[in-house]
């Protein structure tokens, strides 16, 4: 997947994790698939950790405010520039 896809799509699950903020029950089906989509979107170790934390921030309340997925984005193609960041996945 394209480095500048992975971030268009950070920044509209981010945005959609905001959907709570109107309908709070929204939580209950988007925590666990915003894990989901984190550990489909980042392989290996990395992705499970960012996966947790995204459960975790979706499901406590008032944490939404955090964008969970753009940060991981930065992470990984801007704070730890390795060559296998750059695998399809």
């Amino acid at each position: 997947m394209n480095t500048y896809k992975k971030l268009g799509l950070s920044i509209f699950f981010d945005a959609l994790g905001y959907v709570s903020f109107i309908f709070p029950l929204f939580d209950v089906v988007w925590a666990p698939l915003s894990a989901y989509l984190m550990t489909k979107m980042y392989r290996g170790r990395k992705g499970k950790v960012a996966a947790v934390i995204s459960f975790a921030e979706e499901a406590l309340p008032f944490m939404d405010i955090v964008p969970t997925f753009s940060l991981m984005w930065l992470y990984t193609f801007v704070l730890n520039k390795e060559s296998d960041n750059l695998v399809k996945a």
